[in-house]
């Protein structure tokens, strides 16, 4: 992919319900708090748009408020969410964020983990230039790993490239689980994104090289290295860009920011230290806010000590 590419960015994977303080404080002691949508390839398609690409979200929610809600919130962010299923038999899944200590996950039987093969056939691919799935889609057991794959399979069919974010979930199964599903994913993707410290978990990979070396045949591959970096393999080019400084208030998002902003800089026919760039300055937006995208927000309590200057 060597120049602007028309057509939208498709994402696919399950969107919840998230709910967070809405300063950074942790979750036991907050007493104003915001309810958003959260997840990760919507958090990417909704980076693309304010970017500047249209972008689509694919999934289920459930026939309830929070299913509503969350469908409202992405489309507010410029998302197409007309694809969306309403699921009457599954609720919406629930997430909630403690800023600094994790996340906790509510989703056992959502309605995303019950996204199908036949939910893949039923996507129309005119007008899609890249689909972006994750490895949280296959983790989440039932249907739903054979509905990525499916859905990886068509888009081939289709003549679309994909774009995978490896986006390991420890919460949602093992290392020693993921590892094989995760390569075969990511070995069948023509843009990929890792963390180096991912990839080392899931695959003894000591170093960007390292993973280059186990995914020799991805025409574009993003090893990240959180506050160094990232690296970008592209044929027989590697193309390094530093990570920003940043006040980090909150890290979660700030994967699915990045990859939002490469994406679009790449559909826009960007050079690789631009679209580099541009994941970074997405991710760097993300981090400073307690949700998964830069939204407006309460103002922090002012009496807050200051947080660690940290790169992104």
């Amino acid at each position: 992919m060597s120049g602007p590419v028309g057509g939208v960015l498709l994402t696919a994977g399950e969107t919840m319900a998230m709910v967070a303080p809405a300063a950074a404080e942790r979750l036991e002691r907050a007493e104003v708090f915001r309810i958003d949508a959260g997840g990760a390839e919507s958090n990417v398609a909704a980076h693309a748009a304010a970017a500047g690409q249209p972008a689509a979200w694919f999934s289920r929610v459930g026939d309830d408020a929070l299913g509503r809600r969350v469908v409202s919130r992405v489309a507010r962010r410029g998302v197409d969410v007309s694809r969306v299923v309403v699921d009457a038999e599954h609720p919406t899944g629930l997430y909630l964020k403690d800023p600094g200590h994790g996340v906790a996950y509510y989703r056992a039987g959502s309605a995303a983990a019950h996204l199908s093969e036949a939910d893949a056939d039923a996507i129309s691919w005119n007008g899609v230039a890249m689909l972006h799935v994750s490895g949280i889609t296959a983790a989440l057991g039932g249907t739903a790993p054979a509905f990525v794959r499916r859905l990886v399979d068509r888009a081939r069919e289709a003549g679309v490239p994909v774009s995978v974010d490896v986006n390991h979930r420890a919460p949602l199964w093992s290392e020693t689980a993921a590892s094989g599903p995760l390569l075969d994913l990511a070995r069948r993707a023509d843009v990929v994104f890792v963390g180096r410290d991912e990839a080392e978990t899931l695959w003894a990979t000591a170093d960007a090289d390292a993973v280059r070396a186990l995914l020799p045949d991805v025409p574009q591959l993003v090893v990240k290295d959180g506050a160094v970096g990232a690296t970008l393999f592209a044929g027989d080019d590697v193309v390094f860009e530093p990570a920003l400084v940043v006040d980090v208030v909150e890290p979660v998002g700030a994967g699915d920011a990045f990859a939002g902003g490469y994406l679009a800089a790449l559909l826009a026919g960007a050079a690789p230290h631009d679209r580099l760039r541009s994941g970074h300055e997405r991710a760097a937006l993300t981090m400073a806010t307690t949700g998964d995208f830069p939204d407006p927000a309460p103002a922090p309590d002012q009496n807050e000590p200051p947080r660690e200057r940290t790169p992104s």
